[in-house]
């Protein structure tokens, strides 16, 4: 059986997508989103059916999060961007999906093979 498709979760980004005050409470806003990316790791993403591998990669002061079922956290002992990358290029092998809306991530995970989309794709 093929390995399902890895999505990489750019944390910050789409956390920043929204302006609800996250910046008050970074680690609370990355455990928020980390909830709710857990039912897609069953129910998949649209154009994209489960199950799903999950992966939110965090940074700076949403460091220290743990992992749930369905969603593993990486933590980025730097940037994030540069660890999405990381992250992206280990998993050559496979169909990968990277969620921001950072233009240069974009284009560097483009490089690689990697699909890419938009936050509203997790924050609808």
């Amino acid at each position: 059986m093929d390995a399902p498709l890895l999505v990489i979760v750019d944390a910050a980004n789409v956390v920043g997508s929204v302006p609800d005050g996250w910046w008050r409470d970074r680690r609370g806003a990355a455990e928020r989103l980390r909830d709710l990316l857990v039912p897609y790791a069953t129910d998949g993403l649209p154009g994209h059916p489960g199950p799903l591998e999950l992966v939110l990669v965090v940074e700076g002061g949403a460091r220290g999060i743990a992992s749930v079922p369905g969603v593993r956290v990486d933590e980025a002992p730097g940037s994030g961007d540069d660890r999405i990358v990381e992250v992206t290029a280990e998993a050559a092998d496979r169909p990968r999906l990277v969620v921001t809306a950072d233009r240069e991530l974009r284009r560097r995970v483009s490089e690689l093979g990697a699909e890419v989309t938009g936050p509203r794709t997790v924050r609808p």
